[in-house]
This record gives C-alpha cells, sequence and structure tokens, in this order.
C-alpha cells in the first residue's frame, strides 16, 4: 500500500509539472491561469496527493523564470494549501485554501517582484484559482468519484 500512495504522489508530481510548462505561458507570471491548480483538491481524496503537489511545484517553479521566491515561496505555499484542503476534506470549505493561499501569499510576492499593486494581484490570482479549481478541480472530484477512486483509506 506504501508503494501505491509513493507512485500516486508522483505522479500526480508529474502531472502538475506537465500541465505547467505545456501551458508555460498560462502558468507563470503576474496574470495567471494555472491549469495545474485544478489537482489542488486531490488532497480531499488522497493524503499523498499534499506531497505530491508540492514536489509538482517545486519542480514547476524552477521552470517558471522568477527564481528563487517562486521555487521557495510558491512551492511552500502549494505544500500548505493542500495540508489545509487535506485537514478540511470532509468540510466544503476544503476548495478554499489553494484559492486564498495563492491569492493573498503569492500575490505578495508578485508584488514585489513585478511592483503591481497587490489587490490587483489578488483578484487576478483569487479569480483564475477560482476558475480552475471550482471548473477543472471539481469536475476531476467528480469524476473521481463516480468510479470509486481515492475512497480506500489505509
Amino acid at each position: 500500500m506504501k508503494r501505491e500512495k509513493i507512485v500516486r504522489a508522483a505522479i500526480i508530481a508529474a502531472v502538475y509539472v506537465v500541465l505547467c510548462l505545456a501551458f508555460q505561458p498560462l502558468s507563470y507570471g503576474v496574470v495567471q491561469l494555472r491549469l495545474a491548480e485544478a489537482l489542488t483538491l486531490l488532497p480531499i481524496l488522497f493524503p499523498e496527493a499534499v506531497p505530491g503537489l508540492y514536489v509538482g511545484a517545486l519542480i514547476a517553479n524552477i521552470f517558471g523564470g522568477l527564481g528563487l521566491v517562486d521555487i521557495i515561496c510558491g512551492s511552500l505555499i502549494t505544500l500548505l494549501a493542500a495540508y489545509a484542503t487535506y485537514m478540511l476534506r470532509e468540510s466544503r470549505l476544503a476548495y478554499l485554501p489553494p484559492i486564498l493561499f495563492n491569492a493573498f501569499f503569492v500575490s505578495a510576492y508578485l508584488h514585489l517582484l513585478f511592483n503591481w499593486p497587490y489587490w490587483l494581484n489578488v483578484i487576478s490570482i483569487g479569480v483564475s484559482q477560482t476558475l480552475v479549481v471550482f471548473t477543472l478541480g471539481h469536475g476531476l472530484l467528480v469524476l473521481l468519484k463516480r468510479y470509486n477512486i481515492g475512497f480506500k483509506r489505509g
């Protein structure tokens, strides 16, 4: 069972990286629509998605061009949001951590890097996160639940 969880975490990380790189123009910068963020709801079903998302964001942010701030801070924000999502997995509030953490915390360092108004960053990233999480992310959860994937606790 442990091997299965490690493999699942690795697959989540790999898919996150591939989605960021495949849609690179949309995935990075002040105005972004990071489609890989649909995966941020996976901790609701899989605890191993927490480290998988962290590693995926870490690797993806290496290619983002924003340097160590994004690699370290962006990845840690993803880790904290994934953990909060996992902790709230029984609640409807589980959708909020990836939206709120990215909107408020990623915006802080993007504001510093690009000198854009902080609240404009918050709105931009908050809207894009909300769109991805509530459309693609929710759709992914519905699909996984339909096929009873992720409900084997162990």
